[in-house]
């Protein structure tokens, strides 16, 4: 095997090769490296720059891609901003609280002289809001209808049911543990049902409590307004039992063809929705 003397295309260093493997080079245009380093080198279209920050002088590399229009480069962001925010014009505030001078855009220095605002609730206003709600609907307040208030208030009384008493009221601690007498007469099983019933009654509209279901299961239904049934289902979602016969209800109207229409709690509280629900057909 004939080898002869090369340069390194690369850094320069001479190399022996093959004679044959010299000629082929030649003919297919090849290049001749020294190791796989060079080669690797080679192919690298990163460039080597200096940053720009003086007193740092550092060298680097960067692909072309990686910077921008400006011909003023640096090796980090660190350097890149300690020459900006020299030449950025410092404002000097003075905090309305503490007198202390500060930069930047803030009102205040910090987050300890930011004043602390009280709340537009006092244990008056929470009482005089209860009383108001109890006047117009005949009924206590449940904590979803006046959230903002019953946050305030179990701060002030440490419940709601306290709050309540402040009232001058007696609190009903379970939704459906007592039984609601609706103005028409109407014995309900929980509050929702009243303010259904009470909802249908101040429209003149006439309805059937506890109609029966067809067949021998049991079933009643809440509300029967002719043709249509309306069943309030307060308790979806939380008891495997109750998910069952909701179930069971609901295949059981679609098999007969009965119009049903479905109330949640959502649909009661906080805001009543009960004008879009009860569309009757």
């Amino acid at each position: 095997m004939v080898t002869s003397l090369q340069k390194c295309t690369f850094c320069g260093k001479p190399v022996y090769r093959d004679n044959r493997r010299i000629n082929e080079s030649k003919k297919r245009r090849w290049r001749i490296f020294c190791s796989q380093k060079c080669l690797a080198l080679s192919r690298r279209t990163r460039k080597e720059y200096i940053c720009a920050r003086k007193g740092c002088g550092k060298h680097f590399t960067r692909n072309p891609g990686e910077l921008y229009r400006s011909k003023i480069f640096y090796c980090s962001l660190r350097c890149a901003a300690l020459v900006n925010n020299k030449l950025r014009k410092k404002i000097i505030r003075i905090c309305p609280t503490c007198n202390g001078k500060f930069t930047g855009k803030n009102k205040y220095c910090s987050s300890v002289c930011i004043p602390k605002r009280g709340s537009k609730y006092t244990r008056e206003i929470v009482i005089e809001i209860i009383t108001e709600f109890y006047k117009k609907h005949e009924r206590i307040p449940v904590k979803k209808e006046l959230y903002g208030c019953y946050r305030v208030a179990r701060k002030y009384f440490g419940t709601w049911n306290k709050a309540i008493e402040a009232a001058g009221y007696k609190p009903n601690p379970v939704m459906f543990s007592n039984k609601y007498i609706a103005k028409d007469g109407d014995k309900c099983d929980s509050l929702a049902e009243k303010i259904i019933d009470d909802y249908l009654s101040r429209r003149n509209i006439k309805h059937i409590r506890n109609f029966p279901y067809p067949g021998n299961d049991g079933f009643k239904v809440d509300f029967k307004v002719e043709d249509n049934w309306i069943e309030f289902f307060g308790l979806s979602g939380q008891l495997k039992s109750y998910d069952q016969i909701e179930r069971r209800k609901l295949k059981l109207t679609k098999k007969l063809g009965i119009n049903l229409i479905k109330i949640y709690p959502e649909d009661l509280f906080p805001i009543g929705k009960l004008d879009k629900k009860l569309v009757f057909s």
